[in-house]
């Protein structure tokens, strides 16, 4: 499967790998698959990183790069993460005043209580490095938003 890569994408990978590879020893701790696959511009659910090798907790495992490189090759293939037109659609159901707005608690709820559930403290990291300001009414525009959560070009 990473025979299938184009050379630009195994340097990339290489490239994400090695800011991962904290002590220099060629290796990743497995628990850092999801945040390496992320920083390729990849979307991958924890169970499917899971599937691919990841683990829960640090230290249980350690991969070099030709081992991540099928685990990298196999998930970019994968057509189940999100786009950015997907997750637009998505939001689009919360836009009551269908004027590109939507509630800030629906999308804390839905983020908290939906699909991979996050925590607070991951919601509001999220919020502090991708949200405008909410308006008097407690409505954010959701666009902006999301362009910046899925680091889409305007």
């Amino acid at each position: 499967m990473a025979d299938k890569l184009k050379d630009q994408d195994i340097e990339n990978a290489e490239f994400a790998f090695g800011i991962y590879d904290c002590d220099g020893s060629g290796k990743i701790d497995a628990y850092d698959i999801p945040d390496v696959l992320r920083a390729l511009n990849l979307n991958p659910t924890l169970e499917l990183c899971e599937k691919m090798g990841a683990t829960k907790k640090r230290g249980e495992k350690k991969l070099t790069v030709e081992e991540f490189l099928p685990i990298f090759a196999q998930v970019k293939a994968t057509k189940e993460q999100g786009s950015y037109e997907d997750f637009m659609e998505c939001l689009k159901l919360y836009d009551k005043q269908e004027n590109g707005t939507m509630l800030i608690a629906e999308l804390e709820h839905s983020l908290k209580a939906l699909g991979e559930k996050l925590s607070d403290d991951e919601v509001t990291e999220l919020f502090a490095d991708c949200m405008d300001p909410e308006d008097d009414e407690g409505n954010i525009f959701y666009a902006p938003f999301l362009r910046r959560m899925c680091d889409v070009k305007e």
